[in-house]
């Protein structure tokens, strides 16, 4: 199988053994051999890594890759790849394709620990990278004879630190402050880390520390998301993950009480490159000892057929009060939720004077969906004393009611508060022959309807006038375009829930007056056309999504509808 020049994530750490001399190392320890054929590199990665990646060394796959994006990101990679590789290769006088390539195995395991933060040995004057350089490589020797043939090429003249370690022999390089490698080899594996205590961690995992491959659940979670010729296989250890960024979130728990609070225990993805984008198989699973448990019900959602064809975003999900349980459950923990769940209620409270529990969710705890949908321009004329921007989009929230009774009721709660409170002129009014409610804001730029659709199907919208693009129907749906059917995953099936978001429409356009990302997340964003995901409820400890990312090429045109008239 063929391999590609080394990538930008494995180019420091090879370069390292060959300037270190440490393939000499291989034909010194032979007591200390991995057991059996179904060793795995993660079982020298220590277990507390808060992400690990197992990446190919096929040069078809890295071709492919190299295909996706624009002129601007592909110019950024191979500027950081020529850079690297002139630093770290043929500075030392040694070549990838005759050097290296010959005895390395067909895949490459890196891997981030909590422990290999910034620190002040890191050169913070050069350009931020693409990907920040992993704390430990993993390479397997493939060819044992081909890579002592490296020996013939070591220069004298580089000044190595040797010393040991239980046993084990440990080189190290120190060219200048910003540069400060450590490599060593156990069994089959070179090991290249950021610095000596990390190479020592890895030792501690080979000698019989616990890795990650001994992680509950990590072998079962992977089985399940075999593919067919991956690119790579990402982990991301959820209670290491949660500690991390507890450091600076300023929540009352501690990082220590705020990772044993975590009820995951990992995610786990494997990645496929498709003709034009990425496909992440990806599977999410609970600690053994957690309370929470997952609600297996998974029906595809009916609403996303609600949506017309120019939707920009969609949400939707299978039962909207089992996502709010989950939600609450552990939530103090939970560092990637943006709101508190009692700021949620307590601004429901103090602006619209809803009870979120008791008013709202006894009767829209079933399927539900979000959406955002553009305006057209010829009816979001503003008047002169508007305080507001003008409008490129409005949102709308579909939900399957449970109790039409008392969806009336809150609706009516709400009507009286947008009329007494923010004086909205509230209109009833009918649209296509139903009857339809209207809020118009008295500064403009803002309004708002909502009614029914048909099977007790409630909506609300927000924003700029779009009712009119789906009720009582769409003219041409969401789910019949070829960005839809391109990058929203057809599996799991059934579902508990999708999501899609058109970059062309929303990020990558100004039609929306949102704040501009900075300069090097806006280059990526430029780069990707769509993003769709489809989750499912595997079981009571495990949930299983797919998330597929479709990048533009240099054949790429604009794949996002034109609105049509909105009312």
């Amino acid at each position: 199988m063929k391999k590609n020049r080394l990538p930008l994530l494995l180019a420091s750490g090879v370069a390292v053994l060959l300037i270190s001399g440490g393939v000499a190392a291989y034909f010194q320890v032979q007591r200390h051999l991995l057991r059996g054929r179904a060793t795995m590199s993660a079982q020298l990665v220590p277990e507390d890594a808060l992400v690990t990646a197992s990446i190919s060394t096929d040069i078809e796959k890295w071709q492919k890759l190299q295909k996706y994006g624009t002129p601007e990101t592909k110019a950024a990679l191979k500027k950081q790849l020529t850079q690297l590789k002139g630093k770290l290769l043929k500075a030392n006088g040694y070549n990838y394709e005759e050097d290296i390539q010959p005895w390395l195995g067909e895949t490459v395991m890196i891997a981030y620990l909590a422990s290999g933060a910034l620190t002040a040995e890191e050169d913070t004057e050069q350009e931020t990278p693409l990907i920040k350089q992993p704390d430990l490589i993993v390479l397997p020797i493939e060819d044992p004879v081909q890579a002592k043939q490296l020996l013939t090429k070591a220069n004298s003249k580089k000044q190595l630190l040797e010393r040991t370690y239980k046993g084990i022999q440990i080189r190290e390089t120190k060219k200048n402050q910003s540069q400060q490698f450590s490599a060593a080899v156990l069994g089959r594996f070179f090991v290249v880390t950021k610095n000596s205590t990390i190479t020592e961690q890895v030792i501690d995992t080979y000698t019989g520390e616990p890795s990650v491959a001994e992680t509950p659940g990590y072998t079962k979670a992977l089985s399940q998301i075999q593919a067919s010729k991956p690119f790579a296989q990402l982990y991301l250890n959820m209670p290491t993950f949660s500690a991390t960024a507890a450091t600076n979130s300023g929540r009352s728990l501690s990082p220590e009480n705020i990772a044993a609070a975590e009820p995951k225990q990992g995610i786990a993805t494997t990645v496929t490159l498709e003709s034009k984008g990425i496909n992440f198989r990806s599977i999410s699973w609970l600690k053994p000892d957690s309370n929470l448990s997952h609600r297996v019900e998974n029906r595809n959602s009916s609403l996303v057929k609600r949506l017309p064809a120019d939707t920009l975003l969609m949400l939707s999900g299978g039962n909207l009060e089992q996502l709010w349980r989950n939600y609450l459950q552990g939530a103090e923990s939970n560092l990637l939720a943006p709101i508190p769940p009692e700021t949620l209620t307590e601004g429901l409270k103090g602006t619209l004077d809803l009870d979120w529990e008791e008013d709202l969710l006894p009767w829209m705890g079933g399927e539900f969906l979000l959406g955002i949908i553009p305006a057209y321009d010829d009816v979001l004329t503003l008047p002169d004393n508007s305080q507001f921007p003008q409008l490129g989009a409005g949102v709308v929230f579909m939900v399957l009611s449970r109790n039409r009774f008392r969806a009336e009721k809150s609706f009516q709660k709400l009507d009286e508060v947008m009329a007494t409170r923010y004086q909205f002129l509230v209109e009833e009014t009918e649209l296509e022959g139903k009857p339809i409610v209207n809020w118009k804001s008295p500064l403009g730029g803002i309004s708002a309807t909502h009614g029914w659709l048909e099977k007790d199907v409630a909506f609300l919208t927000f924003g700029a006038p779009i009712t009119s693009s789906f009720f009582p129907q769409p003219e041409a749906l969401l789910t019949q375009t070829p960005l839809f059917k391109a990058v929203v995953p057809t599996k799991p099936n059934p579902n508990n829930g999708q999501f899609f978001l058109n970059f062309e429409g929303t990020i990558n356009s100004s039609n929306l007056n949102m704040p501009e990302l900075p300069p090097k997340p806006q280059m990526l964003a430029q780069a990707i056309n769509a993003i769709g995901v489809t989750a499912a409820v595997s079981d009571e400890r495990t949930t299983r999504f797919d998330i597929l990312v479709e990048f533009k090429t240099a054949a790429t045109p604009s794949t996002s509808p034109k609105p049509k008239q909105s009312e």
